[in-house]
């Protein structure tokens, strides 16, 4: 027995949003038997533009019963029937969110019409419930009401069952099959054929653009995991319904997906690639003389065009990074910036600073100092290499740094012989370093890790 199942919502997604109307109709796979409907109370505001769809006023649910009023009744219409929904995720979704709240466990098998109608009757202009029904010649009244939407889901899922011929409706009711969690627009085989390994993954609309981009140590586990609806991102209907096609490429290890990752979405600005889209913010340590000739530092964010010192993560970072060069060259802190104090700094009473701050110490005696701390900043950093897993037993992955800053990555036979950076220059693709490639690799550097690093 069938549960075919319509909801109209004062939004989106189910997390943040609530049901307005539902309508269920039983089938037996022969068909229709009983039927439920109810305008449901929302206990909120139902955007213009939502009643400009549906029609569904403020004023209309006002009496209605809230959710938890009902919720038996709907249950009890639910209970041991598959649940069949047009882009079913987003009706159950909606649901599991109410029943929740209601102190209802529920859960149950579900279809989708979209997917069964892709693979049942293939090469439609469209899979709308309109454009399916418009197909078919299924007059649909009452559009964009739960009922009305109901009712014609009801006629499509009849034509469904009569040209079933292979057996997709079983198949995709079998435990384990995948379809219940896909998006409504996306080929199984496309999910099916995801590799179990580390890579950055792509999710393409139906024009072939790509509209996100992400990373996974197991990209198989990963985009499960969106699409089994754990991700909160990931129950916005507008994401799910856009993906039509996933690709990927394998990075052999995680770092590489998370560097690769960065560079693919600077290249391609993806519209789901909400994070990355906002400039990370960079903070950075300048010197300047004040007017009485000594040698200062300022902790600022790093504004574009400017040329700081040290470019850093965080202002803790950056004050942290002060610190040391303070203890280790005994600089005045309040000439750097780290202590605002009238008169003598803290320091001066310990001994560590030479007065300075009050000109106790002549700005030249003191700039000798700096000098010295500021030559330490000015050497070039290292080139080495990371030598990590590959995307195969045969291979190794690398990662070029060139004097402290990212080069390029690229891979190579696991015998090949590293010994001079232009052994590695010729095998890496050259990139471009950004705040979070930059982070990512100072922190990698400082951790505990596997990979083999040579410094040349």
């Amino acid at each position: 027995m069938y549960a075919i199942v319509d909801i109209e919502t004062t939004g989106g997604y189910a997390e943040n949003h609530r049901i307005t109307e539902i309508a269920i109709v039983h089938h037996d796979g022969l068909q229709v038997g009983k039927s439920f409907r109810t305008l449901v109370n929302p206990v909120r505001n139902i955007p213009s533009y939502i009643t400009g769809l549906t029609g569904i006023t403020n004023e209309m649910v006002l009496t209605a019963p809230r959710f938890e009023e009902v919720a038996e009744d709907i249950l009890k219409m639910l209970e041991g029937k598959v649940f069949v929904a047009h882009n079913a995720h987003f009706d159950y979704s909606f649901l599991k969110k109410e029943f929740e709240q209601a102190g209802i466990n529920w859960q149950t098998k579900k279809l989708c019409t979209v997917r069964l109608s892709r693979k049942i009757i293939p090469g439609l202009r469209s899979y709308s419930l309109g454009s399916i029904a418009e197909s078919l010649g299924i007059k649909i009244t009452n559009r964009h009401r739960a009922s009305g939407d109901a009712e014609a889901t009801v006629k499509v899922f009849d034509v469904l069952i009569q040209r079933d011929k292979d057996g997709q409706i079983a198949k995709a009711l079998k435990r384990n099959s995948g379809e219940t969690i896909l998006p409504p627009n996306l080929p199984k085989e496309d999910f099916d054929t995801l590799p179990a390994k580390a890579g950055v993954y792509y999710f393409l609309n139906a024009r072939g653009s790509v509209i996100y981009v992400g990373k996974a140590a197991n990209i198989k586990k990963r985009i499960a995991g969106h699409f089994s609806g754990d991700a909160r991102e990931w129950s916005r209907q507008n994401i799910r319904n856009e993906i039509h096609r996933i690709r990927y490429e394998l990075t052999g290890n995680e770092m590489l997906a998370l560097i690769f990752e960065s560079q693919e979405i600077r290249r391609l600005w993806p519209k789901y690639n909400q994070a990355q889209k906002h400039r990370v913010e960079e903070w950075g340590i300048y010197a300047y003389e004040d007017r009485n000739g000594y040698l200062r530092f300022s902790v600022n964010t790093v504004m574009r065009g400017s040329q700081p010192l040290v470019r850093l993560s965080s202002k803790g970072d950056a004050w942290n990074f002060l610190w040391e060069k303070v203890h280790a060259y005994e600089l005045c802190p309040k000439l750097c910036g780290l202590q605002v104090t009238k008169g003598l700094c803290f320091q001066h009473q310990t001994g560590e600073c030479h007065g300075a701050c009050q000109e106790i110490e002549t700005s030249k005696k003191y700039n000798k100092r700096v000098s010295k701390m500021l030559d330490t900043l000015q050497q070039k950093g290292e080139s080495l290499v990371i030598i990590g897993k590959g995307r195969t037993q045969y291979e190794k992955s690398l990662v070029l740094v060139k004097e402290g800053t990212y080069y390029g990555h690229g891979f190579a036979e696991r015998k090949q012989s590293i010994e001079t950076f232009t052994d590695v220059q010729q095998l890496v693709r050259p990139g471009v370093e950004t705040p979070t490639i930059h982070n990512l690799i100072s922190s990698y550097l400082t951790s505990v890790k596997e990979d083999e690093v040579i410094v040349f």
